[in-house]
């Protein structure tokens, strides 16, 4: 059974979820439109460097396809996405000295943009495969994350290549063939599996000799000493902030204050509001957006009562946890769950 704080772990990097939205723009749809039922701010969003949750990004996507009626977008974001848009990692992998230096790169540092997946390769015969392993279950946003992995890869591989014959690439997908299938041809070409146990994908095994077009050996050098610094601090990069986060997501509905909290920490209550506030954040703030997105993910993956998600979260009264629902998302609670009963399974909890 699926974590809830696996769902709401700091997993993708903001850069996509603002592809997503520049791409509703050109649609055009309105910024209200698109953050529309997602919590999400419009500045912050497009200002902050901060990590995005699943819960978050599934929310954003949801909407994205309802809005646009085009449920292959993870398919055209990414074959938009330009190199740069990858930060270091892009710049370290198309400046590597071949196609087997390109996919090391990638296996190595995705975990700076989308630390949800493990990326493994294997030499498999005359073949070269890549495979993603979840580390915790897609759902929802699964169609969306390997179908923006599947063209992020093939315009990489071709930035730093050439053009590609896809009569020699090999694409499978963990989902049922939709019913707009022949999209996925037409971005990645004819060998297209569905119902896969895992997201997979193959080329030739020759083709990792093939040298890079964009090869730059001081690039890669500099890029790649920016992307290992990076991997190595990536669970400090929301400092205090993300210690407080994280302290609240494993809190089970019985919060704790921020006196508690500063004790815990040993320091003085003013010394972490300091800290906090350094960061642009607040106490208050940290955990509303907690509460938020575990009352999403509740009245999503589970069968809970309103009255039961309202406990779990802390609140005394119904009416309280539903007035604040009003706040975050412009909807009720129940509104919020109905909008979302044909998108995701539900379970039950204990």
């Amino acid at each position: 059974m699926p974590r809830a704080a696996d769902y709401l772990q700091p997993t993708m990097h903001p850069v996509y979820a603002r592809l997503l939205c520049m791409d509703l723009r050109k649609r055009g749809f309105s910024q209200e439109q698109i953050l529309a039922g997602s919590g999400l701010d419009w500045q912050a969003l497009h200002s902050e460097n901060r990590l995005l949750s699943l819960e978050q990004m599934g929310r954003l996507v949801l909407q994205a396809e309802t809005l646009s009626g085009c449920p292959w977008l993870g398919l055209e974001v990414g074959a938009m996405t330009q190199v740069a848009a990858h930060g270091q990692l892009g710049y370290a992998a198309v400046a590597s000295a071949d196609l087997r230096s390109l996919i090391g790169v990638i296996q190595r540092y995705s975990p700076l943009r989308l630390s949800g997946l493990h990326l493994q390769g294997a030499e498999t015969g005359e073949r070269f495969e890549m495979l993603a392993l979840e580390r915790f279950e897609m759902r929802r946003i699964s169609e969306f994350i390997y179908g923006n992995l599947a063209t992020i890869s093939l315009r990489l591989l071709e930035t730093a290549s050439g053009t590609l014959d896809l009569q020699q690439l090999r694409f499978a997908f963990p989902f049922a063939r939709p019913q707009w299938a022949a999209e996925y041809h037409r971005f990645l070409g004819p060998n297209i599996e569905f119902d896969a146990a895992v997201y997979r994908f193959s080329m030739p095994l020759e083709w990792l000799d093939w040298p890079c077009l964009t090869a730059d050996a001081e690039l890669a050098r500099l890029a790649l000493r920016d992307c290992e610094y990076q991997l190595q601090h990536l669970n400090q990069t929301d400092g205090w902030s993300g210690r407080v986060r994280q302290r609240l997501l494993t809190a089970e509905g019985r919060y704790p204050t921020l006196d508690e909290l500063a004790e815990e920490f040993h320091m003085s209550t003013r010394t972490l509001i300091r800290r906090l506030r350094e960061e642009g954040s607040q106490y208050q703030e940290l955990l509303d957006q907690v509460r938020q997105e575990l009352a999403c993910w509740l009245l999503v993956h589970t069968e809970l009562s309103i009255e039961a998600v309202a406990e779990r979260l802390g609140y005394s009264d119904t009416s309280n946890f539903s007035r604040t629902f009003r706040r975050w998302l412009g909807m009720p609670p129940n509104a919020f769950r109905a909008s979302r009963d044909e998108t995701a399974p539900q379970q039950n909890l204990p």
